[in-house]
């Protein structure tokens, strides 16, 4: 034996049951955390439903970072680099006593996520720290940050696109095909997300309506942030986003066939519930305004019956 090999490092390799209390953190935390989410994950086999419960942690942690409004965007940059240190090597098999590491790296190991998949997943939740941020207790005016639809499509790749392409490993597929639609279902998400949330986001000087289609309908930022909303005014906007997102739901549609069978139903749960929640959006007139638009629990658990079943049959 060489000298080099003899002197290497052994590689961490955790418990069956550090794994186990690991997997049960990240499903509590998925649980609490994703409303939406974490129904699609409940009609998944187990171990799939450890494996994005794993991956649902690793972005809460990142988001978590993101959000912190105590840390100037720099220092959350930072904080977040150093996140991402720990991580590449828990992927290096280093040792380590945080559950949420311990079950990503089982994941990624596992379902063979590339780990360029993963960074870009923590560089999305950092994506708004690029733009300018106001000073804590100040209001920031209102602007387009993106120019055109395409521009927008970039943002949404890095902060949606890139969970569809992680998430589609675990589902398991063959057909390179699945992956250009997988994009396409996570900019149908964040779209949904993007009109839901118009008004927290600016109220945080955020508006991710691209600027030529405001122009064209006749909408400027102040119409959004004003006390009064004329909703007449901002409806067309909003039908003309939610049109993109339906179209992009197609595309989810196509993908169910092409993942893994003990897979689909999860996925046919997480395309229902978002898409409902567009169309509830569309029947309340886009009043995204008045009170924040979701489904309710029984419209959910609903959609979730009906997974449960397609799992059976």
């Amino acid at each position: 034996m060489s000298a080099g090999v003899g002197n290497a490092p052994a590689q961490f390799s955790p418990t069956a049951s550090q794994l186990e209390m690991a997997y049960s953190v990240c499903r509590s935390i998925a649980r609490s955390a994703a409303k939406n989410f974490y129904y699609g994950f409940m009609v998944l086999p187990r171990r799939k439903r450890n494996a994005l419960s794993a991956v649902y942690a690793f972005m809460r942690r990142c988001d978590d970072i993101a959000d912190d409004n105590t840390l100037s965007p720099y220092d959350r940059q930072i904080k977040l680099a150093e996140w991402l240190d720990k991580v590449h090597r828990a992927l290096a098999a280093q040792p380590t006593d945080d559950p949420v590491l311990l079950a990503l790296t089982d994941t990624q190991r596992v379902y063979q996520i590339p780990i360029g998949l993963l960074d870009q997943l923590a560089f999305g939740t950092a994506a708004d720290l690029d733009q300018a941020q106001p000073e804590p207790g100040t209001a920031a005016p209102p602007s387009a940050r993106y120019q055109t639809f395409e521009d927008l499509r970039q943002y949404c790749y890095g902060v949606a696109s890139v969970v569809g392409l992680v998430c589609i490993k675990i589902f398991g597929y063959r057909d390179p095909a699945a992956e250009p639609l997988a994009e396409r279902c996570g900019l149908a998400f964040q779209l949904t997300n993007i009109i839901r949330d118009v008004k927290e986001d600016v109220a945080m000087g955020r508006i991710y309506f691209p600027q030529e289609d405001m122009q064209n309908c006749g909408v400027v930022p102040d119409d959004l942030a004003a006390l009064k909303i004329d909703l007449a005014r901002v409806r067309p906007l909003l039908a003309l986003e939610a049109d993109r997102a339906r179209e992009y739901y197609r595309a989810g549609e196509e993908l169910i066939s092409l993942v893994n069978e003990d897979s689909q139903p999860g996925l046919w749960v997480l395309i229902t519930i978002y898409s409902r929640l567009l169309e509830k959006i569309a029947s309340r007139q886009y009043d995204v305004f008045s009170e924040r638009v979701r489904l309710t629990v029984p419209d959910k658990l609903t959609v979730l019956g009906k997974g449960m079943l397609k799992r059976l049959v």
